[in-house]
């Protein structure tokens, strides 16, 4: 009996300690939608090894298995996008843990740094041995690119509505973008290498809210569509995956222009007014 007693002490201890769970340690809404995103990342390095490296490195694997799986993965950088999408949404419209923060840097540096990274890497493997360093390199500049990226985005406080350099989901989904256009290897390098220099520059770029989250979310969907039609070879397939892939590139070199020109107007704007203050 006494036995018993202990064990049922110990049970309600533990249930009391459950409800004394600081608020540091409870997950919000958010929160998990954040821990998919996490989720979604490593999930596409598991296909991009399992469906994509190890069929080269052993010599088998039938050429539409190796697309689908290479586009599952990519499948699952876009759908991490939307669930890190939605969890910016609900965390401003519900509430988010004190580790949401944290576990948004956490899970972006996987799904949109290690994924898009090593997705890098295995292509240089893929395409030949006499380019793997360089494919290499360009995937450790990636993957820096997003950690520095998301460290001065923790550090540095901008005004509201903007982001500061290329946000990282929009760079992996670019990266990955341009790998898939199966461009000879300079050009593809040096675009990766661009893309990278965009997340960590000073460009800004404007945050996803309102109608512009309604239209990256549109994309993203479609994006989805496009490859799922490249990965079962359906009919126009390759010609929508090129398309969607170019328009992605396009968007990521046009977006910077726009925000140059609208910075360089803003200063002329206020040198006018300057002058014009000056002159009454």
């Amino acid at each position: 009996m006494t036995v018993i007693d202990r064990n049922t002490r110990s049970w309600v201890d533990e249930a009391e300690d459950d409800d004394e769970m600081p608020l540091s340690m409870r997950l919000s809404i958010a929160d998990t939608l954040t821990l998919a995103n996490a989720t979604c990342g490593f999930l596409a390095v598991y296909f991009t090894t399992t469906g994509v490296l190890i069929p080269h490195l052993t010599g088998s694997g039938d050429v539409g298995v190796v697309r689908n799986n290479a586009a599952t993965a990519v499948l699952l950088m876009l759908l991490a996008s939307v669930f890190d999408l939605f969890d910016g949404l609900v965390a401003r419209k519900l509430r988010s843990s004190p580790m949401g923060a944290e576990l948004d840097n956490l899970s972006d540096l996987i799904s949109f740094g290690l994924a898009p990274a090593y997705f890098v890497l295995v292509w240089g493997m893929v395409v030949g041995s006499v380019h793997e360093p360089l494919s290499a390199l360009a995937a450790i500049v990636v993957l820096l690119a997003v950690v520095l990226r998301l460290a001065r985005f923790s550090c540095v406080t901008l005004r509201d509505g903007i982001f500061q350099g290329m946000p990282s989901p929009f760079g992996a989904l670019t990266v990955v973008s341009i790998v898939l256009l199966e461009l000879p290897f300079v050009p593809t390098l040096l675009a990766i290498l661009g893309v990278a220099w965009l997340m960590v520059s000073r460009v800004e770029y404007p945050k996803p809210r309102g109608t512009l989250a309604i239209a990256m979310l549109g994309w993203i969907v479609i994006s989805m569509g496009m490859l799922t039609a490249w990965a079962f070879d359906a009919p126009g397939g390759e010609l929508m995956l090129q398309t969607g892939c170019s328009l992605q590139v396009v968007l990521g070199a046009v977006i910077p222009l726009f925000a140059t020109a609208r910075r360089v107007n803003a200063f002329r704007g206020h040198r006018r007014e300057a002058r014009a203050a000056a002159q009454s």
